[in-house]
């Protein structure tokens, strides 16, 4: 990872947000996040089912949400879960990628919304051109976005041990914080769904 993308990344958890703002990782608008492209390793056959265990390991949180998706949402949680695996993540980031994605959009790659914009929100997880996550091109491309989100998650010391809002939180720093706890389990379901098609 270049300096410019680490000192970005990991100056994320100090910043503050107000209103719903997510700050980006630090990525300069022509930089494209870095991949890791080795394979997540095979633990199962591609029949076999992703375990829930796995996917929710604290359990399902109370109050939980839902939405109804449509066959562009559905496939917006596809190219996540691709994304995750190119970058060598496994379910379980998925699973945190696409319940970050429900809360900031209901998995839908939205453009520039006039009024009703927080800022320079877009995007599958709303992020900033404002606040380094790229140019808007890139930030509403899925496969970069959930890259840039990843390249975050990664850099939180220990995110596989804690609550999915929490892990989403230190990345995305929402004024919100709590609220992507809702998302919890329509996103594992959807990772047990999609991982392995």
């Amino acid at each position: 990872m270049n300096k410019l993308i680490q000192r970005g990344v990991l100056s994320i958890a100090g910043l503050t947000a107000v209103a719903g703002i997510a700050a980006g990782p630090g990525l300069s608008p022509d930089t494209t996040p870095a991949v890791t492209t080795t394979p997540v390793a095979a633990t199962q056959s591609a029949d076999t089912p992703v375990s829930m265990d796995k996917l929710l390991p604290h359990g399902t949180p109370a109050g939980q949400s839902t939405v109804p998706l449509s066959a562009e949402q559905k496939d917006n949680a596809k190219a996540i879960i691709e994304a995750t695996k190119k970058a060598g993540m496994d379910e379980r980031a998925a699973v945190v990628a696409i319940a970050t994605s429900l809360q900031e959009s209901k998995l839908e790659n939205l453009g520039h919304l006039g009024d009703r914009n927080d800022h320079d929100s877009q995007g599958l997880f709303q992020q900033r051109p404002s606040s380094g996550w790229g140019t808007v091109e890139q930030i509403t491309d899925p496969a970069y976005s959930t890259t840039a989100f990843l390249n975050g998650l990664k850099q939180v010391d220990g995110w596989k041990n804690m609550p999915l809002t929490q892990a989403a939180q230190t990345v995305q720093v929402s004024a919100y914080p709590d609220h992507y706890a809702q998302w919890e389990k329509q996103a594992a379901d959807l990772v047990a769904e999609l991982w392995t098609k």
